[in-house]
């Protein structure tokens, strides 16, 4: 499974863990994703997205689904996904928004 995160740019970190005795070595991090089912009020249904963490915590803080989707920049919606954008254009045509891209 692919550890990149189009929604909130996550990706794999590396670095050296270093020991007591600080020997190095190489280690990868990766982002904290997880695999979740989020409901959008105006398609009124479920979607299924793997998401990192921290994107989770501002779809919570930002209303929704259909509030985080909607208010993204420029930038990211440039970077999201086919699948998601359509999302996203779906969900602007329901609510009255324009889904363009800047």
């Amino acid at each position: 499974m692919a550890r990149n995160a189009t929604l909130g740019g996550k990706a794999p970190q590396s670095g050296n863990n270093v020991s007591h005795s600080h020997r190095k070595t190489r280690h990868q991090w990766m982002p904290n994703m997880q695999a979740r089912s989020l409901y959008s009020m105006s398609l009124n249904r479920f979607i299924r997205l793997t998401l990192p963490a921290c994107v989770l915590r501002s779809v919570d803080q930002s209303g929704g689904l259909d509030n985080y989707l909607l208010n993204i920049s420029p930038e990211q919606q440039m970077q999201l996904e086919r699948p998601i954008r359509q999302f996203r254009k779906l969900i602007a045509e329901r609510t009255g928004q324009s889904s363009v891209m800047a």
